[in-house]
């Protein structure tokens, strides 16, 4: 006898990356973390294993007073919180509109609420095909439909030909379309789109006969490259028509190294006070009536740091150490991977790093097999190199390289 509802869900027994997480996790207990890779989850963690929570962020969380973490936060976030979004989102760039914050939990949050707000029920969302699969868990919860075009073109280059013509017919078809882009350190691909890229891509939004929300999904923002360098598209958002309207999804829950905490946030980026007023009633309404008020101790903490300045310091520093050891982790997976015949998805810097593969269940079965636990998607296989050593990126890239060969 069933009592619950799927509404056109698709639901599994068990969540995917949880439970391959979880199967890690048990091979760890028994054969001990030097014999097993655990490449399963986005999570930072050293080369010895364990997670890497940021030393500046542990002294702010050690000052917390007990209002700072058992009081209700205002459903927005709070103003220290907000002020602190807007100075990590933004970096040095000064925005030329109307900025507005709410807090969601986690980068999650700020997907699932502009979906909520920002499309209709039977819309269709709009995607890379190579995405985060809760992209489609999101939609389906909303009862909306997630279409992808592709991501990349034969040359392995952006394929702007695709976002345009799926863009042309989707605004033919509805009165709005929410346009979700992951970059810079794409998950799963670690691509991040050039300046290039993004004068396609405003070009082809701007075209658009119909209102488009911009999605910027910029979890992996400060894990991406230089601060300044990986910020450069901002000023572009300039260049957008009334018809377009930029919003971001932030997560301090990466950037401070707090996934427990689940702290994010969603911005507009609107041109007048009225869509920016707009954006702020809708989101703090749908807020209330889903999550109502986020972790406040989280918002401290980040509110805290981003006022002061010698703590700031020490944040930025280890990000920037944390940052090189990604990249350089990348470069070792990739070169490894070049030097056995077989290439990945363009990858240029982040969490993850992706094979293209015709059988990636079959291939990561048998690398469970080798105590090597990877993400099989739809067209690839995921790895996390966040939560493995140089050492294990070399042996995950050669057994991946074996089996495909």
């Amino acid at each position: 006898m069933k009592f619950a509802q799927e509404n056109n869900r698709t639901i599994p027994v068990a969540d995917k990356v949880f439970a391959l997480s979880g199967r890690a996790k048990a091979a760890i207990a028994k054969y001990g973390k030097d014999e097993v890779v655990d490449a399963t989850l986005g999570a930072l963690l050293d080369d010895n294993g364990d997670l890497v929570v940021l030393s500046s962020v542990v002294e702010a969380i050690h000052a917390l007073k007990p209002e700072d973490y058992a009081a209700y936060a205002p459903i927005s976030g709070t103003p220290d919180f907000k002020e602190a979004v807007q100075k990590a989102l933004f970096g040095n760039y000064e925005p030329k509109g109307v900025v507005r914050v709410s807090a969601t939990p986690g980068g999650t949050g700020s997907i699932s609420n502009v979906v909520m707000n920002y499309s209709r029920p039977g819309d269709k969302v709009l995607t890379h095909d190579w995405c985060w699969a809760n992209y489609r868990n999101i939609c389906e919860q909303h009862g909306r439909k997630l279409e992808t075009f592709r991501f990349f073109n034969e040359e392995g280059g952006f394929d702007a030909a695709d976002l345009e013509k799926k863009v042309q017919e989707l605004s033919a078809q509805q009165e709005s379309l929410v346009l979700m882009i992951n970059t810079p350190a794409h998950n799963p691909t670690g691509y991040a789109l050039s300046l290039e890229d993004w004068k396609e891509l405003i070009r082809i939004v701007n075209a658009a006969s119909c209102r488009v929300v911009l999605f910027l999904d910029v979890a992996y923002i400060d894990y991406a490259g230089d601060a300044d360098e990986v910020r450069a598209f901002l000023p572009m958002l300039e260049g957008l028509k009334e018809n377009v309207l930029p919003i971001f999804g932030y997560s301090a829950s990466k950037t401070l190294t707090l996934y427990g905490m689940r702290c994010g946030a969603i911005v507009c980026l609107a041109p007048d006070e009225e869509v920016a007023e707009e954006f702020r009633r809708v989101v703090e309404y749908a807020a209330r009536a889903t999550w109502s008020n986020c972790n406040r101790s989280a918002q401290t903490v980040m509110g805290a740091i981003y006022k002061d300045e010698e703590l700031m310091a020490k944040v930025d520093a280890e990000r920037v150490k944390y940052r090189d050891m990604l990249l350089e982790r990348g470069r070792v997976f990739e070169e490894t991977l070049k030097s056995e015949g077989v290439k990945c998805v363009p990858f240029r810097a982040g969490f993850f790093v992706t094979i293209e593969a015709e059988d990636p269940a079959g291939i990561t079965a048998k690398l469970e097999e080798q105590n090597i636990f990877c993400l099989a998607l739809a067209k690839g296989i995921r790895v996390s190199i966040a939560s493995i050593s140089k050492e294990k990126c070399v042996r995950t890239a050669k057994a991946i390289a074996a089996l495909m060969k």
